[in-house]
C-alpha cells in the first residue's frame, strides 16, 4: 500500500519506539493519529514534529484497554481524516510481574493492553479498512516470544498473545487487510539499566550495538508497502537471536 496520503493510528505513539514509528510514517507521507494514555505533553510535541514534516497530526488520549475509549478514539480519527488505513499496535506497559504474586494489578495492566487493547483497536479500524478495500495492521512484539525473561511473565504472555492475534487477524481480514508484526531486540535500554548492563546487551548482538527506534520504524514502513507479506514477523535485533552461535 502506498503510504503517502494515508492515515495511520499509532497506539503508544507519543514516545520511545512509538514516537519513532509515528514520525517515520509522517516522513513517508501519512497523516498520523498519535494515541497516548498519560503522556499528553510528549504526544503534543510528537504531533508538532509530524506536522513539521508536512502532514496532519492528531493526538488522542485513550486507554486502549478500555473498549469505549478505543471506539471514541477511532471515531475521532475517522471524523478528522475520513479513514484509518494503517494501525500500529505499539502501546506496551513495561511492568515486572514476578510469580508467585499476591498483586494481580501488573498482570491485568499488561495483558489487557497487549491483548485486549490490540484487539479492540484492530476490531474498531477493520470496518473502515474493509470499506476502503485495503489496510495494514502492524503489531509490535519482541524477542520474549522465543526466550522468556525472568520477572516478566505478563509481558511474555501478552506478546505471545499479540503474535497469535497477528496471524489470526491476517487470516480473518484477508485479502483486503494485511497484518504483520515487528519484533525489536535491544533498541532502547530500560531506565534502570546500568552502563555495564547496556554494554553487555550490546555485546550480545552480532552488530555489537543497540538499535534505535528508527530501526524498528523502518521495518514498520516496509511492511506497510510490502503488498505480498501477511501473517509474518520481522525480527529487528541486530542478530541477537543467533549471536550465541558465534564462535
Amino acid at each position: 500500500m502506498e503510504t503517502r496520503g494515508k492515515t495511520a493510528l499509532v497506539t503508544g505513539g507519543a514516545h520511545r519506539v512509538g514516537r519513532g514509528i509515528s514520525l517515520a510514517l509522517a516522513r513517508a507521507g501519512a497523516n498520523v493519529v498519535i494515541n497516548y494514555h498519560s503522556s499528553a505533553q510528549a504526544a503534543q510535541v510528537t504531533a508538532a514534529e509530524a506536522r513539521a514534516l508536512g502532514v496532519e497530526a492528531l493526538a488522542v488520549q485513550a486507554d486502549v484497554a478500555d473498549l469505549a475509549q478505543v471506539q471514541a478514539m477511532v471515531a475521532a480519527a475517522n471524523d478528522q481524516f475520513g479513514r484509518v488505513d494503517i494501525l500500529v499496535n505499539a502501546a506496551s506497559p513495561f511492568v515486572k510481574t514476578p510469580v508467585p504474586t499476591a498483586d494481580m494489578s501488573g498482570w491485568h495492566k499488561v495483558t489487557r493492553t497487549l491483548i485486549d487493547g490490540a484487539f479492540y483497536c484492530a476490531n474498531a479500524v477493520a470496518p473502515l479498512m474493509l470499506d476502503h478495500g485495503e489496510g495494514v495492521i502492524v503489531n509490535i512484539v519482541d524477542g520474549i516470544l522465543w526466550v522468556p525473561w525472568p520477572g516478566f511473565t505478563a509481558h511474555g504472555v501478552g506478546k505471545a498473545g499479540l503474535m497469535a492475534l497477528t496471524r489470526q487477524l491476517a487470516l480473518e481480514l484477508a485479502p483486503a487487510v494485511r497484518v504483520n508484526a515487528v519484533a525489536p531486540g535491544p533498541v532502547l535500554p530500560p531506565a534502570y539499566f546500568s552502563e555495564e548492563q547496556k554494554q553487555r546487551a550490546a555485546e550480545r548482538t552480532l552488530l555489537g550495538r543497540w538499535g534505535t527506534p528508527e530501526d524498528v520504524a523502518q521495518a514498520v514502513v516496509f511492511l506497510v508497502g510490502a503488498s505480498y507479506i501477511t501473517g509474518q514477523v520481522i525480527v529487528v535485533d541486530g542478530g541477537e537471536s543467533i549471536a550465541w552461535r558465534q564462535s
